[in-house]
């Protein structure tokens, strides 16, 4: 068994082009500022909280293939044994680096293996949400497998049916501050990942502030509001508790059965 994952970070990967956007975006949202630019390209930023004692869980990539989505990063300190372990789960690796390495796994997922650098506190709820979770997109032929594949790689994680039969949870040991969502899609298609943010009962008066910065409505759901950041990437607003990430909490939506997203 690998050692177990300490620390968790979204990423958020936009074009090139929109990536001076995407960090004021994000900044906004998250209510951090950008760190120094770091990579051959100055291509990486981590967003850090104002909360000093707070640690890091979002960096945003600038992409120069595609349109971007989202992936994880798993930081552990035995970087070569959470490697290993994907790669006997079925996983591949995509480009392997001093101390640091990018895989694939079984759909086609991204996603970074990582050191630990002692990051332990996450960052306080902003305005009302909380971006807390990585949702993955996933074709039907894949959804399986990819739900057996994330459920051996952490096995101290809760692996467990959502809500609605399209979704499976995989969330974290608490404190940790990015969970996983798998979202098995209608029709084949190639897998790929969004973000989620974590809103209580106030989903529309998230949306609202966030149109206020340039995002822009694509559908309202029940539960969950799909948006479009001002680089055009999708990300969804969720009626999960922001404190806990949890369902919504007894009271906040009596007229609906509630959902993990």
């Amino acid at each position: 068994m690998s050692r177990p994952v300490l620390w968790t970070y979204a990423f958020a990967d936009r074009p090139a082009r929109h990536f001076a956007r995407a960090c004021d975006f994000w900044t906004a949202v998250t209510g951090t500022s950008v760190s120094e630019p770091r990579g051959a390209q100055g291509e990486f930023v981590t967003l850090l909280p104002k909360d000093a004692d707070a640690d890091a869980c979002v960096k945003v990539q600038a992409v120069t293939g595609g349109d971007g989505g989202a992936h994880l990063d798993l930081a552990v300190e035995d970087v070569p044994g959470l490697v290993a372990r994907a790669l006997e789960l079925g996983a591949e690796t995509v480009a392997a680096h001093d101390g640091w390495a990018v895989l694939r796994s079984p759909a086609g997922q991204l996603f970074c293996a990582v050191p630990w650098h002692g990051e332990s506190v996450r960052p306080p709820v902003v305005s009302g949400a909380r971006l807390d979770q990585v949702c993955m997109d996933l074709p039907p032929s894949a959804y399986e497998c990819e739900v057996a594949f994330w459920s051996g790689l952490l096995p101290d994680w809760s692996s467990r049916p959502g809500s609605r039969p399209e979704f499976h949870v995989i969330e974290p040991p608490p404190g940790l501050p990015v969970r996983i969502l798998l979202q098995r899609l209608e029709a084949e298609q190639a897998a790929d990942a969004h973000l989620d943010l974590a809103c209580g009962p106030d989903v529309d008066a998230v949306r609202a502030r966030h149109e206020g910065l340039g995002a822009r409505l694509v559908d309202r759901r029940p539960h969950w509001t799909v948006m479009r950041d001002p680089t055009g990437a999708l990300y969804c607003l969720t009626g999960r508790d922001a404190e806990t990430g949890g369902l919504p909490r007894a009271g906040t939506r009596p007229s609906e059965p509630p959902t993990d997203r």
